[in-house]
């Protein structure tokens, strides 16, 4: 009898798992009921995390009152997978704590949240389900399809930084002049036998002489400016400064017979202010400031001469030290000297480079044909002259090597430690070596165009994708046209590509994937297989899974 009871009760206990079973397995097979959206549709990476919004909705009478469905996010990809936070639902008649699913159905919003590893780039994000109904548990079969991933279209911006060499100051071409003056006597015209004759005179005619035979130096002409002291009526200055013009044309001619002057022009000025003004600067004359304040104050020329006359005890050392000194015209010939050319410098460089200054050594550096030589020659330059420019320029010809350690211990070596672009390298330093943070706060000291861009850059990283767009709008960098990608602004972004090698064309396979242009696709492509590893990157990349 006893043994009667107890089958009885194992026939029970098994009907009635079988009828839990039964039940359960109705909300399993018919989880194609359940609809689910993620947004956004395909996973995207920023700044370094994988975020999105999944949607669930439960049809009515789908959901058992006193089951529990808890869906557990994981993402696979090539090489492992990653396992989000579970969402748990409940039915109506459970007492737990979850989001309550009722008899008429139910859409409860979610979040997931991954940090990205290398390799989710092609991956999908499943949900994997299991219902607990009366004591008992029953894992779903297959994992439910949620959304494909990961788009990591912004791990193309570079973050090699932009920044520039400082100028070499090196002159191509150098002005230069040759001049002499002949001196007149107080209200005269008549150039004396004793100018003419002069150290002054005889220096200039040397010097003309000296061009004939000089090849770097070419006449480019000469000028004869005629004054007249700042003293007396104005008038008769100006007559008087047209009439020494006369003269000294004439004396110029008798003294540059057979010299090469080039085109002869002459003017005349008057009254000599501004010679007035520059001989008092440079004067001991006891009361210099007050003359000069009398300069700045008044601009009419008889108004200055009557308040200086007022001034009895300088006006006597004015008319023995300062106005003779006016009473004069110049000859001016103007000189152009042609510097080193490149292959002289070049040669300098190897052969005699003690008769090279700082600009040209900075310039046979710039004109380098590869990066080592361009960065013994800096270094040369440093050692020479130890500027702060020869350093900036030698820790500059390092990040174009991509050498960043050497970059900053010349950045380092720089004695004043400040300014926009130092501030700039040493951001863009900071930037390569993964430091963001840091880099943010060299660039925000900075006000360069340079710095701009590579805050540019920076956003892109961060995930602030409008706000580089605007900062890196119209500047031609590289980035420019992910930050328009990214923020959807395609026609733009094309603009923005100028060249056609293998990294243009994989933003413009880009575009012309999310624009659905097949051709354009296809011939971008072509380019982009050239280079291995953005073709090995083309074969994951989601934004082309639909041309795959």
């Amino acid at each position: 009898m006893k043994r009667l009871v107890s089958n009885i009760l194992l026939i029970a206990v098994f009907c009635f798992s079988l009828a839990s079973c039964n039940q359960a397995q109705k909300m399993i097979d018919g989880a194609e009921q359940i609809v689910i959206k993620c947004n956004p549709e395909v996973l995207e990476v920023v700044a370094g995390n994988i975020d999105a919004n999944v949607s669930v909705t439960f049809p009515p009478e789908y959901f058992l009152p006193k089951a529990t469905l808890e869906v557990t996010p994981v993402l696979l990809y090539v090489g492992g997978e990653e396992v989000g936070k579970p969402f748990v639902y409940q039915g109506e008649k459970v007492t737990d704590n979850f989001k309550t699913v009722t008899k008429n159905g139910a859409t409860i919003s979610e979040k997931v949240h991954f940090a990205y590893k290398p390799g989710m780039e092609k991956s999908e994000l499943v949900g994997r389900a299991k219902v607990y109904y009366k004591g008992n548990e029953y894992e779903y079969p297959a994992d439910i399809k949620i959304a494909d991933g990961v788009n990591t279209t912004y791990m193309l911006a570079s973050t090699d930084g932009s920044y520039h060499y400082m100028p070499d100051g090196y002159q191509e071409v150098i002005p230069e002049t040759a001049e002499a003056q002949i001196l007149y006597l107080v209200n005269s015209a008549e150039v004396r036998n004793s100018e003419l004759k002069s150290n002054g005179i005889k220096d200039f005619q040397d010097a003309l002489k000296a061009l004939d035979g000089d090849s770097r130096r070419a006449v480019k002409g000469t000028e004869i400016v005629a004054y007249a002291s700042p003293e007396g009526p104005e008038a008769l200055n100006n007559k008087l400064s047209a009439n020494r013009e006369k003269s000294a044309s004439k004396a110029f001619d008798k003294i540059t017979k057979k010299l090469n002057t080039g085109d002869v022009s002459s003017r005349t000025i008057g009254e000599d202010w501004e010679g007035f003004q520059e001989l008092v600067n440079n004067s001991n004359i006891e009361d210099k400031e007050l003359i000069l304040r009398v300069l700045s104050m008044y601009s009419d020329p008889n108004v200055r001469e009557r308040e200086i006359r007022n001034m009895s005890s300088v006006y006597k050392s004015l008319e023995t030290n300062v106005l003779p000194q006016l009473r004069r015209a110049r000859f001016i010939t103007n000189v152009e000297y042609t510097n080193y050319t490149a292959d002289e410098l070049a040669d300098l460089v190897e052969n005699n480079i003690d008769v090279l200054d700082e600009p040209a050594l900075l310039r046979a550096a710039s004109n380098a044909k590869n990066i080592d030589s361009k960065i013994a020659i800096y270094k040369k330059a440093v050692d020479k002259y130890g500027t702060d420019k020869a350093k900036y320029n030698l820790g500059v010809a390092y990040l174009d090597k991509g050498d960043n350690a050497a970059a900053k211990a010349a950045f380092d070596k720089i004695a004043k430690k400040e300014g926009n672009c130092y501030y700039n390298v040493m951001g863009v330093v900071a930037m390569r070596n993964g430091k963001y943070d840091e880099a943010a706060q060299w660039f925000a000291k900075s006000t360069c165009k340079h710095s701009k861009i590579n805050q540019g850059a920076l956003d892109i990283l961060n995930g602030k994708y409008d706000d580089a767009a605007a900062k890196l709008a119209g500047t031609g960098d590289e980035n420019e046209a992910i930050a328009y990608i990214l923020t959807n602004q395609l026609d733009k972004a094309s603009a923005a590509i100028k060249g056609n090698g293998p990294c243009c064309n994989y933003k413009k396979a880009i575009i012309a994937a999310r624009k659905g242009d097949v051709n354009a696709y296809n011939a971008a492509m072509e380019i982009v297989k050239k280079n291995e590893k953005l073709a090995e990157r083309a074969a994951k990349d989601v934004e082309f899974l639909k041309f795959r």
